[in-house]
């Protein structure tokens, strides 16, 4: 992005005044001191009123990607992480390209590509961002789309290896994805008891070496290694030692430390069709055009991939060139600093799952969970929320929409709430399998419970009975309590999947409002739609 500069008006008219540079986004904002200078240049002018009249969005927040002020704001309708890509590009058809590619990522505006939805897409279509590969929630999808979309600039851009384009350090250490600092592993412990069919970790970092702050509501990237098992047997897939070379690095290191092994992607399956021939060569050539001849590209990994094109011959360098860097993983903090200065808590599940003969590992989740040590130190970072806060007053009610993993951010709202004592109202409604062994932190918020901190707790079991309950059921159940919470002004948050749970949630309150609100399903829509705008709608959603 360019630094700041005044909007040209349509036509002859004489030019708007810009009014001073409002800080819209704060030094902690995940943008580099030039693009922050350049979106706050952008709101204060759009924000004039004249600014207003053209159609410009009211706020940061509602969503529109910078454009120059005589462009109608089109409300970004794809701005939907449940809504599949293709829907969401044909909304965006016709639209600037920078609209189109803001439409090309995950939606989640989670910040781990550096940027938001809006601002990365105006980034690669101005051409100040190279790297098509960032958006991690999106995957391959993503990327593809991207590539094809960049071809409109005349020479798409390459999704290069993050270490051969350096980033500019964004802020303190700690700050960015950029800048990084390192912080010490504490503790580990796990939340599930029994029999239960998952593995969830409560994990802890100690942050006061590294000097990082945080606030309830904000997440924390953690750049993780891979498997060192995973790593050997891409090694000998290959046929190269543990004592090869890339450079100056150890080949083992690269690919532990710098290269995604995760879902192969089409660097490496055009790779292969140098080194496969007649019907597989034609595969690899399917494969790199996101084609899926053999039905199986779903689960194919790096090594998989390797696998299935029988283990050829490769320098580990070359391998390394045809992957992906690996990225960070966010994760939504489960502490506040208020009572627990110092210190920040994770809520993990650690992601298992069988391919065959093979288990599969999540990356970040089993990095937390078991590789890295107690006193152990790595990279990590702070991404500050966006639109996901606390109410600026202490006295309003939240209700908090938490299921599995996603109680964390809501176990953070509760413990800073009750540190610097706000005398809101606090509703909890969490869910998972089984009460007797998926109750995460039953002792703490039972202790809420009972000293009237946590006004109610609603919880939802699939498993424990006949027929499976969720916390949407739960919802529809308490629905005039619910409704009449509303009325009183309570902001209401969702933390969870994206795609299931978080539409099923909003789905259930549109009900609510409807059957209890007396409304059709029309001014239901319209009202949960006045709740987001006025910010008393609020979700961290995966």
């Amino acid at each position: 992005m360019n630094a700041a500069t005044p909007l040209s008006t349509a036509g002859s008219a004489p030019p708007v005044p810009v009014p001073p540079v409002i800080a819209f986004f704060p030094e902690t904002a995940p943008f580099s001191e030039e693009q922050r200078a350049w979106l706050n240049g952008f709101f204060a002018a759009v924000l004039s009123p004249q600014g207003l009249a053209s159609g410009a969005p009211a706020s940061p927040a509602e969503g529109a990607a910078p454009a120059p002020a005589t462009e109608a704001d089109d409300g970004a309708p794809w701005h939907d992480a449940s809504m599949p890509l293709d829907e969401r590009m044909k909304l965006a058809e016709g639209r600037p390209l920078p609209r189109r590619m803001m439409a090309a990522m995950a939606q989640q505006d989670c910040g781990q590509c550096g940027y938001l939805c809006e601002s990365y897409g105006a980034a690669l279509a101005s051409g100040k961002e190279t790297k098509l590969n960032l958006c991690a929630p999106g995957g391959k999808e993503t990327m593809r789309m991207l590539k094809s979309l960049a071809a409109e600039l005349g020479e798409a851009p390459a999704a290069a290896p993050a270490e051969t384009v350096p980033a500019a350090p964004v802020g303190a250490p700690g700050s960015s994805r950029d800048n990084p600092a390192s912080v010490t592993f504490l503790s580990r412990r796990r939340l599930n008891k029994g029999a239960s069919e998952k593995e969830t970790w409560h994990v802890e970092f100690d942050l006061a070496a590294a000097g990082l702050d945080y606030t309830v509501g904000d997440s924390f990237g953690i750049f993780p290694t891979n498997d060192p098992a995973l790593v050997d047997a891409v090694l000998e897939a290959i046929g190269a030692s543990c004592e090869e070379m890339i450079g100056d690095r150890l080949a083992r290191d690269v690919l532990g430390e710098a290269v995604s092994l995760g879902a192969a992607p089409d660097g490496l399956f055009q790779l292969l069709t140098y080194h496969s021939g007649g019907e597989m060569r034609r595969k690899a050539r399917a494969l790199a055009a996101g084609e899926d001849p053999d039905g199986d590209a779903a689960s194919l990994d790096v090594l998989a991939a390797l696998e299935k094109f029988g283990r050829p011959r490769l320098a580990p360098e070359v391998l390394a060139e045809a992957l992906e860097p690996l990225q960070p993983r966010l994760y939504s903090i489960s502490s506040s600093p208020a009572a627990t200065p110092g210190k920040l808590s994770l809520t993990v599940d650690a992601v298992r799952y069988r391919v065959g003969a093979r288990t599969r590992l999540g990356v970040g989740s089993t990095f937390l969970a078991a590789r890295v040590p107690e006193g152990g130190s790595f990279r990590a970072y702070v991404q500050k929320a966006h639109g996901f806060a606390l109410p600026a007053d202490p006295a309003v009610p939240v209700i908090m929409v938490g299921p599995g993993t996603g109680i964390a951010p809501f176990r953070a709202f509760l413990w800073e709430r009750m540190a610097v004592k706000a005398p809101g109202r606090n509703w909890l409604f969490f869910g998972h399998q089984r009460s007797d062994c998926d109750f995460f932190y039953e002792d703490e918020l039972a202790g809420m419970k009972a000293n009237g901190h946590l006004s109610r707790l609603t919880l939802a079991w699939s498993r424990d009975g006949s027929e499976k309950v969720y916390v949407q059921d739960r919802m529809r159940q308490v629905g005039e309590e619910l409704y009449r919470w509303l009325e009183e002004g309570a902001h209401f948050y969702i933390c969870g999947d994206a795609k299931r749970m978080a539409r099923d949630v909003e789905h259930a309150l549109v009900d609510v409002i409807a059957a209890h609100g007396g409304k059709s399903t029309d001014a239901a829509l319209a009202y949960v739609a006045a709740l987001k705008k006025a910010g008393r709608y609020q979700a961290d959603v995966y």
